[in-house]
């Protein structure tokens, strides 16, 4: 199992990762009460979904020895009214919807890119965030 490891002081929102040896910054923006030094918690979260998402169909698509040049996906998250959504299951209070837009570069054909967008759906980290979720928290 991978380890991140998150630390930050109790003065403002500015977090500092570890990712294995790779370092990141989490923040919040100014209007938010941070100081804007990095990104926000879903901010890093629709990056997870976007590279996986990238990731996923580009492998696929070398695989396949499909013409794929380029894969571009662009995510956004909100908080909606689950009254005005009609094909979730969750009728009350607020839900997250995440937008994903996907597009793809190179002389695929209309099957192709179906396909890829099927396949889309099946990264690791977008199974993840519709499967059930156990999170376990303990002070140590």
């Amino acid at each position: 199992m991978a380890s991140v490891i998150v630390r930050g002081g109790v003065t403002g929102f500015a977090q500092e990762i570890e990712a294995g040896r790779h370092r990141l910054v989490a923040d919040e923006p100014g209007e938010a009460g941070g100081t804007d030094a990095g990104a926000s918690p879903y901010d890093l979260l629709l990056a997870a979904l976007g590279a996986c998402t990238s990731m996923t169909i580009s492998m696929y698509a070398r695989r396949k020895q499909w013409p794929l040049e380029r894969v571009t996906v662009r995510l956004q998250h909100a908080k909606i009214h689950a009254q005005d959504c009609a094909e979730c299951e969750t009728k009350e209070g607020m839900l997250d919807r995440i937008e994903r837009e996907i597009s793809l570069t190179g002389p695929l054909s209309a099957e192709q890119r179906e396909r890829l967008l099927e396949i889309a759906n099946r990264c690791p980290v977008h199974r993840t965030l519709v499967s059930e979720i156990d999170i376990r928290t303990r002070l140590v």
